[in-house]
């Protein structure tokens, strides 16, 4: 074992214990000990902030083993390097001289670096008649040789954990993924539950996370993703073993459907909005069930609406249109087209060629989604006589955006019309609710 000795430095600056036990710690190297300063030098900044140290001192310290003229650093060869301030700021990129000092008083305080100064404190060597080094005053990096697999364990360890981290990140992104994807798939299939309360859950996870957080709160945050994820698959496992046994008990039956699809007769319950709200609560919810991971598409039968706008029914359709127009009676001023389309982008689907230009095209879509969505002509016809084509026609946007949580739009419709005819709705909280529900400010990114 090699044993150096303790220098104390020069002029004014204090000498501490702690600097008094890094230099014993550093003169007790094993004989023979050596290392790849390159190497080690990555460890470091790997290890950087286990150990407490600033890139900038970093930064110095590359500098400082630049000095030393061998690639390996072995306890042998003194280990001590002299440049002077002038050719150390050049080597750590301009760095001022003040700064310098600063950050090397904060290398000597890590441990990983020590001073050797000479009587006068400047940085020198002696040499011998044959040009060998005799005794060298300056910088001396027997702290990091002696501290070297304490960095490297350092280092591994830090690796480790971003590693870990980054699989944890990894692993919560799937699980967001398949919670966003079932509860959609569910709300989409119409299947019966209360699917508010996981989106709400999901929401309060993420929140409690912060924008950088450590492996245990990304670890508790995918255990209860993960237990959120399983109460989903349940519910829904529950429910299509329910389907399967169903319809094992009634595949041997007759099927039983009425020719008459226009019937004006057709069961219209009364108004059952989600979780017994009534429809002015349904048009003001912000649940944002449609925002965010989850978007919620139109009913599955939106394809066969998109059919029938290429079938030979357009003339029909647009007679529909003048009928309902000429039974309005009202005189109230529709909103602004561009806004009802921003707040109901689903119906420019069901428009003439796929979008609407047009208040004509908006009411020729909402016959489509009428017919679609099984409101009676009836119905509708009540609608345009109490709130005008127009605004009846913004109306069955605003169901369209909201089918997947609407038992009934057909008994929502007349809901709406008889409250309209009583002076207590009006179709300008629905579409600021629809709006907000979209993200707010007309638009939402992603």
């Amino acid at each position: 074992m090699r044993v150096g000795h303790v220098t104390t430095p020069f002029g004014r600056r204090p000498v501490t214990y702690a600097m008094l036990k890094d230099q014993l710690a550093a003169g007790e190297i094993e004989d023979g000990a050596c290392a790849d300063k390159w190497k080690l030098y990555r460890a470091l900044c790997e290890a950087r902030t286990r150990l407490g140290i600033t890139d900038r001192a970093l930064a110095v310290m590359n500098a400082l083993l630049s000095f030393y003229p061998k690639n390996e650093l072995c306890a042998e060869d003194g280990l001590i390097v002299f440049p002077s301030n002038a050719q150390l700021s050049l080597r750590s990129h301009g760095m001022a001289e003040q700064t310098i000092r600063r950050h090397i008083a904060a290398l000597i305080e890590a441990g990983l670096l020590s001073r050797r100064d000479s009587a006068n404190g400047k940085r020198f060597v002696r040499r011998s008649r044959a040009g060998d080094f005799n005794e060298a005053f300056g910088f001396s990096l027997s702290p990091l040789l002696a501290r070297a697999e304490e960095i490297e364990r350092l280092a591994a360890e830090v690796e480790a954990e971003r590693i870990h981290l980054s699989n944890m990140r990894e692993r919560l992104t799937i699980c967001r993924r398949d919670i966003a994807k079932l509860v959609t798939a569910a709300l989409n299939e119409g299947t019966p539950g209360d699917w508010e309360a996981p989106v709400i859950e999901y929401r309060a996870i993420l929140a409690a996370l912060p924008r950088k957080p450590d492996a245990a709160l990304m670890t508790k945050a995918l255990e209860e993703m993960e237990l959120l994820r399983q109460n989903i698959l349940n519910q829904l496992e529950r429910q299509i073993k329910t389907q399967n046994m169903s319809g094992s008990a009634r595949q041997n039956e007759r099927q039983q459907q009425s020719s008459d699809l226009e019937s004006s007769t057709e069961s219209e319950p009364r108004l059952e909005g989600m979780k017994g709200e009534s429809p002015n609560e349904v048009a003001s919810s912000e649940s944002g069930l449609s925002r965010g991971d989850f978007k919620i598409s139109a009913p599955k039968d939106a394809g066969h609406g998109r059919e029938m706008r290429k079938a030979p029914q357009n003339l029909a359709l647009a007679n529909e249109v003048r009928r309902t127009r000429a039974k309005a009676a009202p005189d109230l001023k529709p909103f602004p087209l561009a806004m009802v389309l921003s707040a109901c982008p689903e119906i420019a689907n069901y428009g003439p060629g796929g979008m609407i230009s047009t208040w004509r095209d908006l009411m020729v879509a909402a016959v489509l989604v009428r017919t679609m969505l099984s409101v009676s002509p009836s119905a509708y016809e009540e609608a345009c006589a109490a709130l005008g084509p127009e605004n009846a026609a913004t109306a069955m946007a605003c169901i369209l955006e909201r089918a997947n949580v609407i038992n009934s739009a057909g008994g929502y419709l007349r809901d709406l019309t008889r409250r309209a005819e009583r002076g207590e709705f009006s179709l300008g909280p629905m579409l600021m609710a629809q709006i907000r529900a979209n993200g707010g400010s007309l638009k939402r990114a992603g």
